[in-house]
């Protein structure tokens, strides 16, 4: 099994550009690649897994200890196994979730991507920071934006300081990726993203010391040191909202979910005019819902169904989907939703809030007992005048306390998203819930 990491020395410096470009190079060559990203990103696998057509995978060393990280990386790799860190390679909250730790837990080498533009011999001043910085898995460099007639002055700093010169990414704008306010446009709305990726991929080919990099990645297998087991035996039916809205979902908690013995289904609620009959529970994932609020509000038929169904059923609302629960969603003009959560959801100036949370609540809810400690992750723009006050979070990075989500024994609603591999109990008691319903609605 072959590895290697795609990280940074900050956010924008040309990871995603690479790792799209590597996995499409690898795959011309035969190779049957599998993607991860590091920390809590959605859209980056999307882009993965639309390269692949197959789903990208996380590895979050906050969510997630070593053993499930080890296990997460072993079970989903094939032939050839692509990491992109987060950030720049050492950024993480309070010294947990970087790169750097990533692959110090997997013990995968490393590629540091640099961008040049602007810079001549300050380049090697860079790459001498993050290679002495701490111990650290960097065997090799790639240097993006780098102008030609810098390859000699990039070969010798590599040279000098024991790495790989792995080659240059010219500047090209016929494969650049456009952004939005929560990262990257996702995959499905890019024009012509094949032949984006194909040039991207020529370009890699061409530009990039491939054999170099295969050679590198010829790394050990890791052991698994944790079993995931049966939850439930009646196999409960799990319907998840998926569409151009809905589309944050973690792949992980999918796979979660039928290994712990549910079915998943899907639907949409752009298109669909209800959910899908005989379900025990409902996932409503985060996505781009204010982008399709005309959509949204105008399918009166699949607002009721949800609402219906969330009266019932055990949920999940997360981010976007629990604005999608709200009475109405406002921008320039206002569109009704589901209802179930009353309360209006308005577009803010900026970040309301962002990053990693621990959550706790002091009544028996769909989670379990009370008192259980879920881990989660905010990021949005939007916020609501009724976030609820059910759970009392805590995040991480500077030990800010508050009050927020709808939470109850049949229901989770709230911003903060969670993974299922880092919050096994209270997955596993989500799933318990489900299963309860199927016993219920089968014996009625």
């Amino acid at each position: 099994m072959k590895r290697i990491m795609i990280a940074g020395t900050n956010s924008g410096s040309g990871k995603t550009t690479l790792t799209i470009g590597l996995i499409g190079a690898l795959m011309k060559r035969g190779y049957e690649v599998s993607s991860f990203k590091c920390g809590p990103d959605y859209i980056d696998p999307m882009f993965h897994g639309k390269i692949l057509g197959a789903s990208g995978r996380n590895l979050d060393s906050i969510f997630c200890d070593e053993a499930t990280i080890c296990h997460l990386l072993r079970n989903y790799s094939k032939d050839f196994s692509v990491i992109e860190g987060v950030m720049g390679f050492y950024d993480g909250v309070l010294g947990k979730g970087s790169s750097a730790e990533v692959s110090r837990i997997t013990d995968t080498p490393v590629i540091l991507v640099v961008d040049c533009k602007g810079m001549s011999e300050s380049m090697g001043a860079i790459i001498s920071g993050f290679v002495n910085y701490k111990e650290n898995n960097i065997k090799g460099v790639v240097f993006n934006r780098l102008p030609e007639s810098l390859t000699g002055m990039a070969m010798d700093i590599c040279r000098e300081m024991g790495l790989k010169y792995l080659g240059r990414l010219p500047f090209n704008r016929g494969y650049s990726l456009e952004s939005r306010h929560l990262g990257l446009v996702t995959a499905d709305e890019i024009a012509g993203l094949k032949e984006k990726v194909d040039l991207l991929s020529k370009v890699v080919e061409e530009n990039l010391m491939i054999d170099d990099i295969v050679n590198l990645a010829d790394v050990a297998n890791i052991e698994i040191a944790v079993a995931y087991d049966k939850v439930v035996d009646n196999k409960p039916r799990i319907a998840i909202a998926k569409d151009e809205a809905f589309c944050f979902i973690y792949n992980d908690n999918v796979s979660y979910l039928e290994k712990a013995g549910c079915e998943v289904c899907y639907f949409s609620p752009l298109r669909d005019k209800k959910v899908p009959d005989e379900i025990d529970g409902i996932i409503i994932p985060g996505g781009y819902p204010e982008l399709y609020l005309s959509e949204l509000s105008s399918n009166i038929d699949m607002l009721k169904s949800v609402r219906e169904c969330v009266n019932k059923v055990p949920t999940i609302a997360e981010c976007g989907g629990f604005m999608y629960l709200h009475d109405c969603i406002k921008t320039d003009d206002e569109y009704k939703m589901a209802g179930v959560i009353n309360g209006t959801v308005t577009k803010k100036e900026r970040l309301v809030r962002f990053g990693y949370v621990n959550m706790k609540s002091d009544k028996d809810s769909l989670f379990g007992d009370s008192n259980i400690c879920v881990s989660a992750h905010e990021f949005h723009y939007f916020d609501s005048d009724n976030n609820g006050s059910d759970m009392d979070i805590t995040k991480l990075s500077n030990q800010t306390n508050y009050k927020s989500v709808h939470l109850n024994e049949n229901m989770y609603a709230g911003f903060p998203h969670i993974y299922f591999y880092g919050n096994r109990e209270a997955a596993d008691n989500f799933i318990k819930k489900c299963s309860e319903y199927k016993k219920k609605r089968e014996a009625e």
